[in-house]
């Protein structure tokens, strides 16, 4: 796709807007783990029983799972800007709040109230940044995901330094940085349009009933069981202190971002989405197992809590792919389907923890999660037919897989195009200009494929631009085309999250056309990314049985290779 030649554009050179909200989304993924290292300190303190304190999880991510089948309509009803301020003035209300409090039912009842303005921010925060960001989506992506890995990791940390002063230290830290983000939220984003069409309050209800969203939203829900009974209650068998359950759980929060980021899309683009989560889950059931049988030895307890990250940070990724895979509704909506089951898992998970521990003994809580672990693999084989299908080819409703939709006259016959692909950046009119004196040389058509992705991060998933904007995007590109008397047809290729998927669409498109040569330009998210596995060009490059090159606006196409990704990867451009 293209980029700048030259130089790679710099993700973090972003207007004001985008900070204001990325430094919102670092506080907002601070929460949970934010109170892990203080949850030992909360019992003796209040006087509470860990079942008691698991509460405040519990209240927290309930609301959180009912709250998001209405922030679409909300947000619709309201605009982004509005929702994302509503959001953040709440949680800056009611964490005070539980700063101020000194019982544990106040706590349990103000994270509730933390919880409503935590579906509101999340609900709207990757769009708002994706539809604030300068240069493309490809750097707000960037950005969205270093808040993420910023907020799991140095949450706990933060959590640990502040609880070792004060329990109340974390509640009043998050109201403060959360207070901040509001007025510059206010000061800088500028009002974004509402959607033509009102989102229905009961849409993500009706969602359900389609069985791929089901599936995946129960499995999810089982997944989110395991994952917050291990948050709630592993810390008490370590026996630290606050300041180093901080460091534990910043640990586990590292290997959680890396994986997410990192790992889990070159594990999908070598094995595919299921088996990948197939492992996954049994590798979280092995660890949670693990921690049950050493319940009574803390280092176990640690090794096992942040090996776990790893296999989280996988999961957290693909999960939500596979929802996008199998969902025939539009994304918000599947969006807040699935966010409502998997946050009810983890809503209940430590309600009936506690219930369990107190009734038995600390190890059957984490037997029971290490179950649901494994209960989820058959609930997800249940749907890998319609996975499986989406992963191959198009199936009804709205497309989900990548699929190519032609834009324009059709291309011409019985002469084999050049292929460029281009995304939305501003600099795709040079790298289409860059391809089309490689058509002219060679007495070929130019075939214009605009790359339309749905971004996927965490529980979000957002378009990254209007398909009325693409399909513009390629008009243009069309008609300068033609007024330099290139021949030249378009095509839009619709891709959801996986950019592997979408480049092995591209090459067998390619092969279906019997293209020359596909042409991509350098990618905003820089050679790394770009030339890793698991790229859209990498996978593009190995499985098109045709050249494929990167072209720049002033130098000679360079044919990529096995050898030549690897020394764009390592360069320095």
């Amino acid at each position: 796709m293209s980029a700048p030649h030259g130089k790679t554009a710099s993700p973090f050179r972003q207007p004001k807007a985008v900070w204001a909200v990325a430094f919102a989304c670092v506080i907002s993924f601070m929460g949970i783990g934010l109170v892990d290292p203080i949850l030992p300190a909360l019992a003796e303190s209040l006087h509470a029983t860990p079942s008691q304190v698991s509460l405040l999880f519990s209240s927290y991510l309930i609301v959180t799972a009912v709250a998001m089948l209405f922030v679409g309509w909300f947000s619709s009803r309201f605009g982004a800007k509005r929702t994302l301020l509503t959001g953040l003035a709440v949680i800056v209300v009611f964490a005070a709040l539980a700063g101020c409090t000194g019982s544990i039912d106040g706590i349990v009842g103000f994270r509730a109230g933390w919880g409503l303005g935590n579906a509101l921010f999340i609900a709207t925060s990757l769009a708002v940044i994706v539809a604030s960001a300068s240069g493309g989506f490809g750097g707000a992506i960037i950005l969205y995901e270093t808040a993420l890995g910023l907020g799991i990791a140095v949450g706990p940390l933060l959590g640990g330094e502040l609880g070792a002063v004060s329990w109340r230290g974390p509640f009043f830290g998050v109201a403060v940085l959360m207070a901040i983000a509001l007025v510059a939220t206010l000061a800088f984003v500028p009002s974004l349009p509402k959607p033509e069409r009102p989102t229905s309050p009961v849409a993500p209800l009706k969602a359900l009933r389609h069985r791929g969203l089901l599936t995946m939203g129960i499995m999810a829900l089982l997944y989110n069981w395991g994952f917050f009974t291990m948050l709630g209650y592993a810390p008490y068998p370590m026996k630290l202190s606050a300041h180093q359950l901080g460091l534990v759980f910043t640990g586990w929060g590292l290997l959680v971002a890396a994986f997410s980021v990192f790992f889990a899309p070159r594990l999908q683009a070598r094995f595919g989405t299921a088996p990948v989560l197939y492992a996954n889950l049994l590798g979280l059931g092995i660890v949670m197992a693990v921690i049950a049988a050493g319940v009574s030895t803390p280092t176990v307890v640690i090794v096992a809590v942040i090996v776990s990250g790893a296999f989280i940070g996988i999961n957290n990724t693909l999960t939500t792919q596979a929802v996008m895979l199998v969902s025939p509704v539009e994304r918000p909506v599947a969006s807040s389907a699935y966010g409502f089951l998997r946050f009810i898992g983890g809503g209940l998970a430590p309600f009936v923890a506690g219930k369990l521990a107190d009734a038995t003994d600390l190890s059957v809580p984490f037997y029971l999660g290490a179950a649901t672990f494994l209960v989820a693999i058959p609930v997800l084989a249940g749907g890998h037919r319609l996975l499986r299908q989406a992963e191959s080819q198009t199936g009804e409703g709205e497309p989900v897989t990548p699929a190519l939709t032609p834009v324009g006259g059709p291309a011409p016959r019985g002469t084999r195009p050049v292929i460029v692909a281009v995304g939305a950046h501003g600099r795709a009119a040079a790298i289409v200009d860059a391809a089309a004196r490689i058509a002219r040389e060679s007495g070929s058509p130019l075939e214009v494929v605009h790359v339309e992705e749905t971004a996927v991060v965490e529980e979000q998933a957002v378009d990254t631009e209007p398909h009325e904007q693409a399909r513009a995007a390629v008009t243009a590109h069309l008609d300068r085309l033609a007024a330099t008397g290139v021949s030249a047809a378009g095509q839009i290729l619709g891709s959801v999250g996986d950019h592997a998927a979408a480049g092995r669409a591209l090459a067998r498109h390619a092969s279906e056309v019997h293209a020359r040569v596909v042409a991509v330009g350098r990618s905003p998210r820089g050679p790394v990314a770009q030339f890793t596995d698991g790229s859209f060009t990498t996978a593009l490059t190995h499985a098109a049985d045709c050249a494929v090159v990167l072209v720049d606006t002033d130098s000679a196409p360079r044919e990529l290779t096995t050898a030549t990704l690897a020394e764009l990867r390592d360069s320095v451009v």
